[in-house]
């Protein structure tokens, strides 16, 4: 539990991109990519109207409007830009506003952007359109543009109602604020509602975690995501003006971690993977139950999509040749793209051992099992590919977190809550890794 290990929503993992790849390789793959099969978009706006201190993102904190217009312009000349490289007019499936705060933009630059995405591309009509938003800057008329624009699920940081530990975070927003938010969209169509909650934070106990989760109930998401949070101060410089000694230890983390998942089951949410939960209705607990949950940076997903654009400053793209990753810095990514070139920082090419080590980890996140050999084949690798790590699987086989049988491998009770765990024996980089990461649980 105490392992610092990847969260696998990748592999190779973000710190493993490198600037060898760039505006060149990217255009390539992109321009080499089958027209005929959907992609999914990714919008990044790193802008937030108020400063949140576990925040680990990649944010600006924008209190002039200004700053933000600008972004917004640049970001629509990356979508033409991007555009422009494919092979052809291809369809979107999946569409994610994500940040930052997306919702930081003002309602007609939100509307320009979305204009601009279906002038360039064919947005499906069964396309999932999310954005998130935070309930303390959400305006009505923004309310009513996102329902105008046709979004069909909005995301809420919603972390922990208790007073203390808001505070403690820099994050004060009441129960009714969010419920205000989640009934103005549901009235204007967005139909489904995802919560995101956070353990491990700082003065936060089972108690006050699982009386959020009561309030949250009340409200019905479709959705809830519980992370543990991640102290990594080293990274996100802001986390420093979190109280450490405040911070629960691994054993009251994993508390509050099974008391939060028994109480969400227990409400008739269904749980899914390593850290989301769903009422049975939504499609993220069907795809779980037909084993076609998948895995990207936006964590579990109901997507399909092999190709994930990503646009905006920081934004990860994937194709089948490998990932990208936009410049983070507002400034050299706006520069780029006024340019006329894609604005890529790094990235990494997906060799044939990458994408069956990468299977196998998003197979055991996303549904706890995986045939080792049927991997194999799927590459075309032989089946003894995982020989030397033999021992390690042994290793968590003994300590009861995996059952091993005739090449299939599954991860057990025990083993569910530490999955990122027994995911990282098959991560080829991780023994020579210098990069850090949060607990396991």
């Amino acid at each position: 539990m105490s392992r610092n290990v990847p969260r696998y929503t990748s592999y190779p993992t973000a710190p493993h991109f490198s600037k060898a790849i760039g505006p060149k390789e990217y255009a390539e793959w992109v321009s080499a990519l089958n027209p005929n099969a959907p992609v999914s978009l990714y919008l990044h706006v790193p802008f937030c109207r108020e400063l949140c201190w576990y925040c680990g993102c990649n944010m600006k904190l924008a209190k002039r409007d200004a700053p933000v217009a600008e972004y917004a312009k640049t970001l629509i000349k990356e979508i033409n830009l991007v555009s422009e490289h494919l092979p052809g007019r291809m369809d979107i499936s999946h569409l994610h506003w994500g940040g930052g705060t997306p919702t930081a933009l003002v309602p007609d630059d939100l509307a320009r952007a979305m204009d601009a995405v279906r002038a360039s591309f064919n947005v499906t009509s069964h396309a999932e359109l999310a954005i998130e938003s935070d309930p303390r800057t959400l305006t009505d008329e923004m309310i009513r543009r996102i329902g105008e624009l046709g979004f069909t699920r909005a995301s809420f940081g919603v972390q922990e109602f208790d007073t203390k530990v808001q505070k403690a975070i820099n994050r004060i927003q009441p129960p009714d604020m969010v419920r205000r938010s989640v009934d103005g969209l549901r009235s204007v169509g967005v139909s489904g509602i995802n919560f995101d909650l956070i353990y491990g934070l700082p003065h936060q106990t089972v108690g006050t975690l699982l009386e959020t989760i009561r309030l949250c109930v009340d409200m019905q998401p479709d959705r809830i995501a519980l992370f543990g949070y991640a102290h990594v101060p080293w990274m996100a410089k802001k986390q420093r003006l979190i109280d450490e000694t405040a911070l629960p230890g691994v054993d009251e983390r994993l508390l509050q971690s099974q008391a939060a998942a028994v109480a969400l089951t227990d409400a008739g949410y269904v749980a899914i993977g390593l850290d989301h939960f769903a009422l049975p209705s939504d499609s993220m607990a069907k795809a779980a139950e037909a084993g076609t949950l998948r895995r990207n940076f936006q964590g579990y997903t109901t997507d399909q999509a092999e190709m994930m654009l990503g646009v905006g400053s920081t934004s990860i793209g994937r194709t089948p040749s490998g990932y990208v990753q936009n410049l983070s810095e507002t400034g050299a990514w706006a520069r780029s793209v006024e340019a006329g070139e894609l604005p890529v920082g790094k990235g990494v090419v997906l060799t044939k051992d990458d994408t069956l080590r990468g299977y196998v980890i998003e197979r055991l996140m996303c549904c706890g099992e995986v045939d080792l050999d049927d991997a194999a084949l799927r590459v075309g690798m032989s089946k003894d590919w995982y020989s030397e790590l033999v021992s390690d699987l042994i290793e968590l086989e003994i300590d009861g977190l995996i059952a091993r049988r005739d090449g299939r491998l599954s991860v057990t009770e025990k083993g569910a809550p530490v999955v990122r765990v027994v995911a990282s024996v098959f991560d080829a980089y991780l023994v020579a890794n210098t990069a850090r990461h949060a607990v396991a649980v």
